[in-house]
């Protein structure tokens, strides 16, 4: 269990009762929990415990969840190199696990593992206490056995927390709501997302829509054009917003700090240059030099990134959930570069950059894919309760 957790909570003390009683939630060291450490997989982040728990764990516990423990993650969450997520669930170490989806990890994770797993809509649950690298695009998931584990965690960690100012003022998401009548939903599917398969992983996408239109769900095909921009959008949107919130990591009072410093700037210049990842490090480069060198890009990326949000109002009108690939099968499976880290998110950067709510589900039968559900924006609840029914579909329930 050691290999899967970087720190194990020595006593799980009785919980209150609630909703969540008994069930045992393990999280990464970039969600807090109070007294444990908040190294969230990074030097420069060495030696930090958490002061206070984030809003999720504060909700968490206050419904009756037990916190097991934190599992290894990769840097900053970017990415899967490094990260143990699901593992503590399918070694029944836990009954689900919290983690942060930036470009895909909740439901690349998800699909490595055979689990469930859900990213909600951008604002849907509260970040007050979360470590981030990219917050206008990441989101606090969960992975669980069942949609319903995860549904359970939803309705008690969602909705406004007045310490957040990025939360849209909105009502969170009705998750008691069920009802899912498969001949009044139409399922989209992008043109441009499917073509981008083999021949092979295209023909196994197809079987699982055809399970989905047995089920009585209409299928209709769709085009979204700027679909193809979506991994260069991530990148230049994401890494500038990586670079800035990097920058305040000084190693001061925490943190792998260099020796040999002759002032404070030279102290802090080369402890960042000790303190992050290769991988990591480079992004943050990147970052500066959109910023400061091409801004022009990055200004047009954020036209686009603006365009595609459009562009997900239009395809809702067309279809009540999009349906897509989660695995791209070409991605390396540990990748030391950016290019090969972005392959692997080919298919999922989209709901990272619309705000757009997505479940990954596991494959219906042996040698299919993973797939996973988007809904529109604040389409949370709609997405969660047709991941239920199909998942109560599958075991022969009604």
């Amino acid at each position: 269990m050691d290999s899967i957790f970087c720190y194990i909570n020595p006593d799980i003390p009785d919980t209150l009762s609630g909703s969540l009683q008994g069930r045992k939630i393990a999280t990464q060291p970039n969600i807090q929990v109070a007294g444990w450490p908040a190294e969230a997989g990074s030097q420069a982040l060495a030696g930090f415990k958490a002061l206070e728990d984030a809003a999720v764990i504060e909700r968490l516990t206050k419904n009756g969840a037990k916190m097991a423990g934190a599992t290894h993650m990769s840097e900053f969450g970017f990415g899967l190199v490094g990260s143990t997520a699901g593992l503590a669930i399918a070694q029944k170490n836990a009954d689900a696990e919290l983690m942060l989806d930036l470009a895909g990890e909740i439901r690349l994770a998800a699909a490595h593992a055979g689990l469930w797993g859900f990213k909600p809509g951008y604002g849907v649950v509260p970040r007050v206490g979360i470590t981030g690298l990219i917050p206008s695009m990441e989101a606090c998931g969960i992975l669980g056995k069942t949609p319903g584990d995860i549904r359970a965690i939803l309705q008690a960690v969602a909705g406004p927390d007045e310490r957040d100012f990025s939360q849209p003022d909105q009502a969170p998401p009705d998750f008691s709501q069920d009802g899912i009548e498969p001949g009044k939903i139409t399922l989209g599917v992008i043109d441009e997302a499917i073509n981008t398969l083999s021949v092979q992983d295209r023909d196994a996408f197809k079987k699982e829509m055809d399970e989905l239109k047995k089920a009585g769900f209409s299928v209709k095909f769709l085009s979204w054009p700027d679909y193809a921009l979506c991994l260069m959008v991530h990148q230049i949107v994401g890494s500038v917003e990586a670079s800035s919130c990097a920058g305040r990591y000084d190693s001061v009072r925490y943190g792998k700090r260099a020796p040999g410093a002759k002032n404070w700037n030279e102290m802090y210049l080369q402890s960042r240059g000790e303190s992050f990842g290769t991988l990591l490090k480079s992004y943050l480069i990147q970052g500066a030099f959109f910023q400061f060198e091409r801004y022009d890009a990055y200004e047009d990326a954020c036209r686009i990134r603006a365009r595609m949000a459009k562009d997900t109002e239009r395809l809702a009108v067309q279809a009540s959930v999009l349906v897509f690939p989660v695995q791209n099968a070409a991605a390396p499976d540990a990748p030391d570069t950016l290019a090969g880290l972005y392959e692997q998110f080919a298919h999922t950067a989209h709901a990272n950059i619309t705000g757009c709510p997505a479940l990954c589900m596991p494959p219906s039968a042996a040698n299919r894919p993973a797939i996973q559900l988007v809904g529109p924006k604040n389409a949370d609840a709609r997405v969660m309760a047709l991941g239920e029914y199909l998942y109560r579909q599958r075991k022969g329930g009604n």
